[in-house]
């Protein structure tokens, strides 16, 4: 059975989220340098058997694209050209950081904890895919 990749991307970092086979339940798998992270996807889809790569797309309270769109739609066009049999799937990432930060301090992590940034991308790409895993 196949899983789904989530994506959380960020200009210096990148959270990534995996789903069960079941594509029930979302799981934080790792945050990666963006430098590193189409190496890491190559090496995750067939490891993983991915068939699917949800990312998020940051819009503004307006509704506008965030200033890193260009650069998340780029990415999407590489993973496209390497990986062309995969879905890729945009969805709407408005607030995960924060609800990410939300679940930080809901689950007690001590305040040095909760600074750690890539630890927000993670649990940012996890909630990206269980959003997505909800409406489906």
């Amino acid at each position: 059975m196949s899983k789904i990749l989530a994506i959380d991307y960020g200009a210096k970092r990148t959270g990534f989220a995996i789903s069960d086979e079941s594509k029930i339940f979302a799981f934080g798998l790792s945050t990666q340098d963006t430098k590193n992270a189409l190496h890491y996807i190559g090496q995750i889809i067939p490891k993983e058997k991915i068939d699917t790569i949800v990312i998020g797309i940051p819009k503004k309270l307006n509704n506008e694209y965030a200033l890193l769109v260009p650069q998340i739609q780029s990415f999407i066009k590489k993973i496209s050209q390497q990986f062309p049999d995969i879905q890729i799937v945009e969805i709407d990432e408005r607030f995960t950081s924060k609800m990410a930060f939300q679940s930080m301090i809901d689950s007690g992590l001590k305040k040095k904890d909760r600074q750690n940034k890539a630890l927000i991308d993670e649990i940012s790409a996890t909630i990206i895919l269980q959003n997505y895993l909800e409406q489906q």
